[in-house]
C-alpha cells in the first residue's frame, strides 16, 4: 500500500507539472503570407522578420523573400527583401540579418534592406536554420546532409557531422543547442554532446529558450512542446493535419510565441501561460 501511494503521488506530481504550462487562444493571426517558414522577433526593432518560401522548399526559383510584421501582427513591409530561394532560418547580429537560402547564407543590412553578401556553403544541399554567437560567428544546419557549418571571418567550414536531421539551432551562453531529429542536443565549446531531451513525436524544427531556462520546441508537422531544462517534455499543441508549426519566434518580455504555419500561410501569436 505504501508503494502504491508513492507511485500515485509521483503520478500526481507529473500531471501537475505537465499541466502547468499551456498556450492561450490565438492573440492574432497575420494571414496571406506566402509559405512562412521562420519568424524572428527583434525587441530593438520592435518587429518580426518572417522568411517566405513562396513555392517549393528545395527549389532555387527566386520567388522567396522576407516580410516584416509589426508586433501586433499587422504588415509593416510585405516585400522587404525579394528574389531569394526558399529562405528558411533567420538570425540577427547587430544590424545584419542572416538567412538560410538552400545552399547559401544571405546577409542583409536591416537598415537599408539591401543584400550585403551571399556565401555559398560547400557541399550544402538543404540549409535550414541559422544562429549567431556573441562574436558574430554564424552556424547553419543542413538537414539533408546531417551537418552543421560555421561561418567565421567570412569563410565557411564544416563544424559538426552526423547530426541526424539537423534543423533548429540556438546559441546560448557559449553552447550550441541543436534539434537533431526527435532530440534536443547541447554542444559545448569542445563539441561534446549532451542530449537535453528526446521523444518528440516528429523531428524538431524551431527552438527557443525561456527566461527560466526551459525551452519551447516546434515540430514542422504541427506540434509544439514545452521542454523543461531537466528534459521532461509536455505537448502544448497538436494541430497535425490542420496546419504546420515551423520555426518559431519568441518575445521574452511578453512571453509570446510567434508560430509560422507554413502551408497555412499565416503567422499566429500565442501567449505562453505559466502557473
Amino acid at each position: 500500500m505504501k508503494y502504491k501511494f508513492l507511485i500515485l503521488s509521483a503520478f500526481m506530481v507529473l500531471s501537475l507539472t505537465t499541466k502547468a504550462q499551456q498556450l492561450s487562444k490565438p492573440i492574432w493571426e497575420s494571414q496571406n503570407l506566402a509559405v512562412p517558414e521562420s519568424v524572428l522577433y527583434s525587441a530593438t526593432e520592435k518587429s518580426l522578420y518572417v522568411s517566405l518560401i513562396d513555392g517549393a522548399g528545395n527549389v532555387k526559383d527566386g520567388k522567396g523573400g522576407i516580410a516584416i510584421l509589426n508586433i501586433d501582427g499587422s504588415v509593416k513591409k510585405a516585400n522587404w527583401v525579394e528574389g531569394l530561394n526558399a529562405p528558411k532560418g533567420l538570425a540577427l547580429y547587430k544590424k545584419t540579418l542572416f538567412v538560410a537560402d538552400i545552399t547559401a547564407v544571405i546577409s542583409i543590412d536591416i537598415v537599408t534592406g539591401k543584400i550585403i553578401n551571399k556565401l555559398e556553403i560547400e557541399n550544402a544541399v538543404f540549409l535550414n536554420d541559422v544562429t549567431v554567437d556573441n562574436k558574430g560567428v554564424v552556424y547553419v544546419s543542413d538537414t539533408r546532409t546531417n551537418k552543421i557549418h560555421r561561418i567565421k571571418n567570412g569563410q565557411s567550414e564544416l563544424y559538426l557531422e552526423n547530426v541526424t536531421n539537423a534543423n533548429g539551432l540556438k546559441w546560448i551562453n557559449k553552447n550550441l543547442y541543436v534539434l537533431a531529429g526527435t532530440e534536443l542536443w547541447k554542444i559545448d565549446e569542445n563539441k561534446n554532446k549532451t542530449v537535453i531531451a528526446k521523444g518528440f513525436e516528429k523531428p524538431g524544427d524551431g527552438v527557443e529558450q525561456l527566461k527560466n531556462g526551459d525551452f519551447i520546441v516546434t515540430c514542422w508537422a504541427g506540434l509544439i512542446y514545452y521542454v523543461k531544462a531537466n528534459g521532461v517534455i509536455n505537448k502544448l499543441q497538436d494541430v497535425q493535419g490542420q496546419m504546420n508549426t515551423a520555426d518559431l519566434g519568441y518575445n521574452a518580455k511578453e512571453n509570446l510565441l510567434y508560430i509560422p504555419t507554413f502551408n497555412h500561410n499565416s503567422v499566429i501569436a500565442y501567449k505562453l501561460l505559466m502557473d
